[in-house]
């Protein structure tokens, strides 16, 4: 695959899985509308952003660095390990979650929250029972060697 070629399927993927996950979905359970306080807003508000730039950024990288993109139907052809990849295996999935529990603050939906939580549950199974085996697979003793070096769900301080 080129990088025109997996920019194309990373952007399509960008659409229809986190645009759906947590954009989509968060607005069709709040309308985008709520009372919250100021400061939840504002956190909420910075929680989303910051999660939108990391997947923005974690997508880029799957062009880039991978040559390939985040859809297991396509995957990449060098396993990605550079930018936020350095510190945490999956920053996408955490953004996601973020993303989703961010518009839970700002609009003050406990419902959007337990989503969050619902939707870090399904990441955590799909991770352990698909993704890590397929990348295993892939990528051999370099995939063993990242995954002892780099935690998975929460960046070593």
């Amino acid at each position: 695959m080129n990088r025109s070629a997996a920019a194309v399927g990373s952007s399509l993927f960008f659409a229809f899985a986190p645009g759906v996950v947590a954009g989509v979905i968060p607005y069709w359970v709040t309308g985008w509308e709520g009372e919250s306080p100021l400061v939840l807003q504002i956190l909420g508000a910075l929680v989303t952003a910051c999660a939108a730039a990391v997947l923005i950024d974690a997508f880029a990288r799957f062009v880039r660095e991978g040559i390939g993109t985040p859809a297991p139907i396509a995957p990449t052809e060098h396993l990605v390990v550079g930018g936020l990849y350095r510190f945490i295996r999956n920053p996408m999935y955490v953004a996601v979650v973020s993303c989703i529990a961010g518009q839970a603050a700002l609009f003050a939906d406990t419902g959007l929250l337990a989503y969050a939580g619902f939707m870090l549950v399904v990441f955590i199974a799909f991770v352990k029972g698909v993704e890590e085996p397929m990348l295993r697979e892939q990528f051999g003793a370099e995939y063993d060697a990242y995954r002892a070096a780099v935690p998975g769900w929460w960046p070593r301080g």
